[in-house]
């Protein structure tokens, strides 16, 4: 006897404030499926009552996600179509989705991705930094050693940055990045799409004094460091001519043959064997 036909995953973005956020596509999906994951069933249930849609609804959070991914394979085995949402924007950014997005490409089930709002997007889209190449950390670890390695990630990278903080750790990780991002532009957008949405732009320093007590959801956005293309740029020279551009900076010989070492990607060892040789 020929098996049923496997269901399908509907991966469906939601609103990330403004209920009018949400396409066609999406309202027509939600009508149509057996059933509709949630991370949050009651904030679920207020978007639907909105729009009048009557579906199952059942709970598939970060705390419940291996035994729900389970469940839901199950019915998609079993030919029900399923969407996927998240208590805002889209599902597996920073969201549960992850783990029954990897179980249905093992059990060979179709995935559709439906578009729509997604807080780190539309941040980068109005924060006026470079928007052709950019790093999305998602949320910063807690683990001081794990945060120190992001932090120096920062630091190093040359590319606009971007990453969510809650409002009660935001002056603290303000306070962190002063040291590291002195002299580049930041952005803070906060509550985007809704009521007191908000662009705060300026160095780390003026941020921190315009933000007062912090409240709603955050985005940060940092301007890569520009310092470090004009370091990498320095391959250009010839070693010498790098040398004497240090020199003149008022490094001292170990340390030109560090910085000249890192900027063209070679062992340290190298560069001192040049100079020694001349």
């Amino acid at each position: 006897m020929e098996s049923l036909k496997k269901g399908t995953l509907y991966v469906v973005a939601t609103p990330i404030g403004n209920l009018e956020d949400i396409t066609l596509r999406a309202l027509n999906v939600l009508k149509s499926v057996d059933l509709i994951a949630a991370e949050d069933t009651r904030h679920t249930l207020k978007l639907l009552n909105f729009y009048e849609i009557n579906k199952p609804l059942i709970s598939y959070h970060r705390h419940n996600e291996e035994v729900k991914s389970d469940l839901l394979i199950k019915k998609l085995i079993d030919g029900e179509d399923i969407a996927l949402v998240s208590d805002a924007g889209t599902p597996g950014i920073c969201d549960p989705g992850e783990e029954v997005i990897k179980k249905c490409i093992i059990e060979n089930i179709n995935i559709v991705p439906i578009p729509g709002a997604c807080a780190m997007i539309n941040s980068l889209i109005c924060s006026g930094l470079d928007t052709k190449e950019f790093y999305f950390m998602g949320f910063l670890p807690l683990n001081k050693k794990l945060r120190k390695v992001k932090m120096e990630e920062i630091k190093e990278s040359n590319k606009t940055i971007i990453f969510y903080e809650a409002p009660h750790k935001l002056l603290k990780t303000l306070e962190e990045l002063k040291g590291i991002v002195k002299g580049r532009k930041v952005v803070l957008a906060r509550e985007i799409t809704k009521i007191h949405e908000e662009f705060i732009r300026g160095s780390i320093e003026d941020i921190t004094d315009r933000i007062g007590e912090p409240k709603g959801e955050y985005v940060i956005l940092i301007e890569g460091n520009q310092d470090l293309e004009k370091e990498n740029n320095d391959v250009e020279l010839t070693l010498d001519e790098e040398y004497e551009k240090y020199l003149l900076q008022g490094l001292n010989k170990k340390e030109i043959i560090k910085k000249i070492a890192k900027n063209r990607g070679v062992n340290k060892n190298e560069i001192y064997q040049y100079f020694l040789d001349k």
